[in-house]
């Protein structure tokens, strides 16, 4: 009689990838020197930190407190580790890694597995840019005084919570709150929920972050920005960035006090007297083609906050017909509420000449983008007796009322249209040699990168979107991880199209078109429905489409090893 085969069909998908990616970081190894491992341990700190990265790229949006079930049915041990299951990646597990974690310095560690991918991975740091955003949270978070008599991790509103054990508790509820989770500037536009923020250096090659700060959720840009290119440059191991990127947060004058001679390109806040004067009273003459498309600029010298400095005047075609839209559509609404105004002020009765006077005059000071013309003041008489009055009634009083009519000011909408489509940057990089205006600009404008992170993290298709632990020090260490994420997602859509670009090839996008540039994203999505099939315990078949085993020889052999039974870097 012939024994029943025991199968069993476990999901890879596009999780081979991101386990590849790690790997070839060395993420696992270094979490494991960093916090130590030890023999009676089912799964070490590492594991756990890939499978919690894997959860995060996993497209599911599986919370953290549906860990353990993110895994059942996939290949965890083919991904994760030998012997390593769904059970052992359980929330008590999760929380001492996330407690461990903070405890070793979470930008520490975080600078450990970027050190390691820059020079694994040969990432070029000459161009550094820095931004900040924030991440609201849902629930309330209490201070540390209260949270030491409350559970530490779990989804708003679930039961299904992870807890520390009573000695952990105990232990933890004496550790300093790493940051304050409350009400700030919003850029989610929820002013209504508690939010923590994010501060990322990034990498002009390839938008690989290199740094990474979580801090309360009431810090401002401009307090935090000069702390932390001075912590990332005592902590930076590798080539030092030729210049640090920002936006305007970055330019202040005690900030620019405190960078001394660490070189950097800023853009100037429209706020400062000096450099709205500049923009709105600055010649078209002034200006320079530039090899960037619809861009012109006007150097000038300043000296702004004691700091000698190159200023560099902006102007965008493109920018301008949008600017000058937006002026338009400002001038109609003002024009729209200043004639009601003025409707009120016409019908109000003065006491004399004079008062009806000032009040006009002081209505016109008011006014921005318009002028009042023909003013002037009418005399109207009143009878003690209703009706008409005869010929030889005294009039017992008089009132006096404005006249007047609004009109566009053209000289004082000059400046504003001057202003349009123009903007400042500034830098301390004063030799036009080395530095000419239009790398400057370029340096600027690449400035998204730092944007594309965020995107990224806050994109609902990933879990890093999501924050489900109710300890501030726990949330801090869950956004370092978030940080983590993108790098090997920056990582590995960097290595994919060099690997392109060197082959001169392309693979299929969206539409079904060629491209060598294709993101990370897609080629995930092109990896579902990828299975390890196990035969009576022994892996049997993965199965791949022709597109799959085409987009995979443009990968490392790390990655595919995963979609591969046999062990090394054997032919797909």
């Amino acid at each position: 009689m012939n024994q029943p085969i025991d199968i069993d069909v476990q999901d890879i998908d596009h999780l081979g990838l991101i386990a590849g990616i790690v790997d070839e970081i060395g993420i696992v190894e270094i979490i494991d020197r960093l916090l130590g491992t030890h023999p009676l341990e089912e799964v070490s700190a590492g594991h756990v930190v890939k499978g919690l990265i894997l959860n995060c790229l996993g497209f599911l949006t599986a919370p953290l407190y549906l860990f353990s079930q993110f895994f059942e049915g996939k290949a965890t041990e083919h991904l994760i580790g030998p012997g390593v299951k769904p059970a052992h990646l359980n929330d008590s597990r999760i929380g001492r890694v996330l407690d461990q974690l903070f405890k070793q310095g979470l930008t520490a560690v975080f600078m450990e597995v970027a050190l390691a991918a820059v020079k694994r991975f040969e990432v070029s740091t000459k161009r550094a840019h820095l931004d900040s955003s924030s991440f609201c949270v849902q629930g309330e978070y209490l201070n540390s005084q209260q949270n030491s008599n409350a559970g530490d991790m779990g989804s708003e509103g679930q039961s299904s919570e992870i807890k520390d054990s009573p000695k952990a508790a105990a232990e933890n509820s004496a550790a300093p709150v790493p940051i304050e989770i409350t009400h700030g500037y919003s850029r989610d536009n929820r002013p209504d929920l508690k939010q923590f923020t994010l501060s990322l250096i990034t990498s002009g090659d390839g938008d690989v972050p290199l740094d990474l700060r979580v801090g309360n959720g009431n810090d401002a840009d401009k307090a935090v920005f000069t702390e932390v290119i001075a912590e990332f440059q005592q902590q930076w191991k590798a080539a030092e960035p030729e210049v640090f990127v920002a936006d305007s947060a970055l330019y202040s004058e005690a900030n620019l006090e405190a960078l001394g001679n660490t070189p950097w390109i800023s853009r100037v806040p429209a706020t400062i007297a000096e450099a709205q004067q500049l923009m709105q009273s600055l010649a078209q003459e002034m200006f320079a083609s530039s090899s960037l498309d619809n861009y012109a600029i006007a150097e000038v010298c300043s000296i702004y906050a004691g700091v000698p400095q190159r200023w560099l005047v902006v102007q965008s075609q493109k920018r301008k017909q949008a600017d000058l839209k937006q002026l338009n559509w400002r001038v109609e609404t003002v024009k729209t509420e200043k004639t009601k105004a003025l409707k009120e002020l016409r019908a109000h009765p003065f006491a004399c000449e004079a008062d009806a006077l000032d009040a006009a005059n002081a209505f016109a000071k008011k006014l921005q983008y318009h002028r009042l013309d023909g003013i002037e003041v009418h005399k109207t008489p009143h009878y003690d007796k209703p009706g008409r009055p005869g010929k030889d009634d005294l009039p017992q009083r008089f009132t006096y009322h404005i006249q007047a009519t609004l009109i566009l000011n053209e000289s004082a909408l000059e400046p504003y249209r001057n202003q349009a489509g123009r903007f400042i940057l500034a830098t301390n990089l004063l030799n036009d040699e080395l530095w000419p205006n239009d790398p400057i600009l370029q340096e600027y404008k690449n400035q998204q990168s730092c944007e594309r992170g965020f995107r990224f993290l806050k994109d609902p298709l990933f879990f890093v979107s999501r924050v489900f632990v109710k300890s501030p020090r726990r949330v801090a260490a869950l956004a370092m991880l978030m940080g983590i994420c993108l790098l090997v997602y920056s990582i590995g859509q960097r290595q994919l199209r060099q690997a392109l670009e060197a082959a001169n090839a392309t693979i299929s996008d969206q539409r079904a078109q060629p491209t060598a540039r294709p993101t990370l994203r897609w080629v995930m999505q092109c990896f579902q429905s990828v299975h390890l099939v196990w035969v009576d315990g022994t892996k049997w078949a993965i199965k791949l489409n022709d597109s799959q085993s085409h987009i995979l020889r443009f990968l490392s052999s790390t990655c595919q090893k995963y979609y591969s039974l046999c062990s090394g870097t054997c032919g797909m």
